[in-house]
């Protein structure tokens, strides 16, 4: 099985990877659109640090969920 056909059978059995994954992605359009900004205030690169070392986070349980079952 890959990557994306492991992901798929998470999304469909699996409430807390589908609820992790969909937080990484709305978390990944809210830092581009911080990013697609001309002039960040220093609040917004704080904001956008923050954003992004929670994505990561994210990120890091949906992938520990992967190899799991890709090491199966």
């Amino acid at each position: 099985m890959n990557e994306t056909e492991i992901i798929e059978k998470l999304l469909e059995g699996d409430e807390e990877f589908k609820k992790v994954y969909s937080e990484h992605r709305e978390l990944d359009e809210v830092v581009k659109k911080l990013e697609d900004k001309e002039n960040l205030t220093l609040d917004d690169e704080v904001e956008d640090k923050r954003l992004k070392k929670n994505k990561l986070s994210l990120k890091d349980r949906t992938e520990t969920r992967i190899n799991k079952l890709k090491n199966k």
